[in-house]
């Protein structure tokens, strides 16, 4: 903990002003009713790790605890139940329960994205449904992949729309290959960009080209892009993206929403510099050494890691010293 306050305190002036500069749509922001309400997503969301006690509980408490201290962090919003939440390892009542714990202790002024994507339609449905009544603004909602062989563009975009037409909130389409091994098809995604209960799409593919396509294509559109990774935030901002739900986030959340702060002022030497001591860790707690690294990590900057659940494995002592070893040399450590 000693060393999260040593790490926080150079970039406690940045951190100030960013707070001053959230832009005041952001502020007193209440859920919406219904289809054709817009929200800003412009910012940089961490996709929360879930808590887990030494019996693999969830640990509602150390959740809350991680809250407090990312509440100092002018982020947009949070996102719950996504990948780096271990979202298929939760059974459907902590799911909710995790949700509902998150609102109670976000501000209303912060937005919360909650994972509700399941293989069927009709579990789709009813799941974002109950997120909303746990309190998420937004839907966040993953391919289904379980049957990718039959998973056309066509068949994606019945899925959706049907999510989306009977959804109480607004819905983003996410699509995360390296996980799922299917791509959400860019005709897909500009026919969905159309439906006016869908708002954008978290995309963490890592293709910039195809970024750049979504945001170009979809300019006539009121629909916006999220990088889905820290490793190429600020050259998706370049193309036009609105904003990040970042892994690194949970570990470094101040220097990403100052690198979201340098893109949105035109400071592109500065920013480039950020962002390049930004590739390596965001490679280690990703790619690299997964859920198990990036909790490691996040105990090193003052938050609460602990276990995953199985079959996720723990870092060996070797792993731990290489992923230290890249925060280090970056500056971070």
């Amino acid at each position: 903990m000693v060393l999260g306050v040593r790490l926080a305190s150079p970039l406690q002036p940045a951190l100030a002003a960013l707070c001053q500069a959230v832009p005041r749509q952001h502020r007193g922001l209440s859920t919406p009713s219904g289809h054709g309400h817009t929200l800003d997503l412009r910012g940089i969301f961490p996709p929360l790790t879930t808590p887990f006690s030494s019996t693999r509980e969830v640990d509602y408490a150390r959740l809350e605890g991680n809250l407090h201290h990312y509440a100092s962090i002018p982020f947009r919003g949070l996102v719950v139940l996504g990948s780096n939440g271990e979202y298929p390892y939760l059974a459907p009542h902590e799911r909710l329960e995790v949700v509902s714990c998150v609102r109670r202790a976000l501000p209303r002024d912060r937005l919360l994205l909650a994972g509700s994507g399941c293989e069927s339609t009709q579990a789709t449905i009813e799941l974002t449904s109950s997120m909303a009544e746990a309190g998420a603004n937004v839907a966040l909602v993953v391919t289904p992949c379980y049957y990718r062989g039959a998973m056309t563009s066509a068949a994606l975009v019945q899925h959706y729309t049907e999510v989306a037409d009977a959804s109480p909130i607004p819905v983003v389409l996410y699509s995360v290959p390296a996980n799922t091994g299917l791509d959400l098809p860019l005709e897909a995604v500009l026919t969905l960009a159309q439906h006016p209960n869908i708002l954008g799409i978290k995309d963490s593919s890592g293709d910039i080209t195809r970024m750049g396509l979504m945001v170009h294509k979809t300019r006539q559109e009121d629909f916006q892009v999220l990088a889905g990774s820290a490793g190429f935030l600020l050259a998706s901002y370049a193309l036009g993206a609105s904003g990040g739900v970042c892994a690194l986030a949970n570990v470094l959340g101040a220097p990403l929403c100052q690198l979201d702060h340098l893109c949105r002022e035109g400071q592109w030497q500065e920013a480039r510099d950020l962002q390049h001591r930004l590739i390596e860790p965001n490679t280690a707690v990703t790619r690299r050494f997964g859920i198990p690294g990036l909790k490691k990590a996040m105990e090193w900057f003052g938050y609460y890691g602990g276990p995953c659940r199985a079959p996720l494995a723990p870092l060996s002592p070797r792993q731990v010293e290489e992923l230290r070893g890249t925060f280090s040399m970056n500056g971070w450590l």
